[in-house]
Order: structure tokens, then sequence, then C-alpha cells
């Protein structure tokens, strides 16, 4: 995911995002549970992904809070 594709999203877009990555992370948490796993890579990429958005979502509010434009 890059990160200016998620800049240019709202909040409301972005927690859509984290939600659809937790779903994500929950099956594969599911799949390795049940020994059916093959890319246990993903789980880092989903989880930077999480945090890349948490991130970006940290940012818009302290900026709306501080009164400048994000």
């Amino acid at each position: 995911m890059e990160v200016q594709e998620l800049r240019e999203k709202d909040i409301d877009a972005l927690n859509a995002e984290i939600t659809a990555l937790l779903a994500a992370q929950f099956r594969l948490r599911m799949q390795r549970a049940s020994g059916q796993l093959g890319q246990p890579h993903q789980f880092k990429s989903i989880r930077r992904d999480i945090a890349r958005i948490k991130t970006i979502i940290n940012e818009k509010s302290a900026a709306s809070a501080s009164g400048e434009k994000a």
C-alpha cells in the first residue's frame, strides 16, 4: 500500500481499511492454527500496513486539532 494513496483518503476510509486488514490478519491466524498457512510473510506486511494507517490517522487528527489542513 502506498503512503501517498493513504494520505489522500479521509479518516473514515482509513478506518475501513484498518477493519479490512484486521479481518485479513484474523484469517491468517486461523489458517496458521489449522496448519493451512501457505504464505507466512503476509503477517509482517499486514502488521506494517495497519501501523502505517494508524500513523496517518494520528497525523490527520493532530493536524485537525491544531487547526491545520491535513
